[in-house]
């Protein structure tokens, strides 16, 4: 039951985006469609998941005064891994995701989740951990891309369902921000009920 809670805390509770308002920058900057937010969403989790149980195994070989900078280097490598990934196996969206793939590597939720939690708990614990994390950064990276999409281009994940061209503001920049506003406020008003 406990590992339960520590793996959907990251939806709701804890959820980095519209709780702890951490990894904003690739929040707003790739969520113009939903396509994008899921794909940088995984990407992230793929990460989180990965160094948070590299991060448990190690973490009693890594010196107090290093700890950070191996941490990064661990983070570092898990990115490279999903980059040349991305880039052989999904061009387009490697392109599309940009100069924001290699910025997972200075994502503070993934840093602050293996200080934080990997480095003080058993790997299973963190294993957990990372994967409920991530994916509620995966969800609210979708959920963001497809209201922006929705509002902005009349589609979903790319398929067309409303005539005309949408709401322009919601694809440029400053439509992540209202999105992000109003989903935090709904977010809010779940989390209330829910506790």
């Amino acid at each position: 039951m406990n590992q339960w809670k520590n793996f959907s805390k990251g939806f709701i509770r804890e959820n980095a985006v519209f709780v702890l308002f951490l990894g904003l920058c690739p929040t707003l900057g790739v969520t113009s469609t939903a396509i994008n937010g899921l794909g940088m969403g995984l990407a992230t989790t793929f990460v989180l998941f990965m160094s948070n149980i590299v991060v448990s195994l190690i973490k009693s070989l890594i010196p107090n005064k290093v700890r950070i900078p191996t941490y990064i280097v661990v983070i570092a490598s898990f990115v490279t891994i999903v980059e040349l990934t991305m880039q052989a196996y999904l061009p387009t969206l490697f392109e599309q995701l940009g100069l924001f793939i290699p910025l997972i590597v200075v994502n503070c939720v993934i840093l602050g989740r293996a200080e934080a939690f990997a480095s003080k708990n058993n790997l299973l614990t963190s294993a957990i951990d990372g994967l409920g994390m991530g994916l509620g950064f995966a969800f609210a990276l979708t959920l963001l891309g497809a209201v922006r999409e929705i509002l902005g281009s009349g589609s979903l994940f790319g398929l067309k369902f409303i005539a005309g061209d949408g709401i322009l503001l919601f694809i440029l920049p400053p439509g992540a921000f209202l999105a992000l506003g109003y989903l935090i406020v709904i977010m809010n008003k779940i989390k209330e009920k829910t506790t």
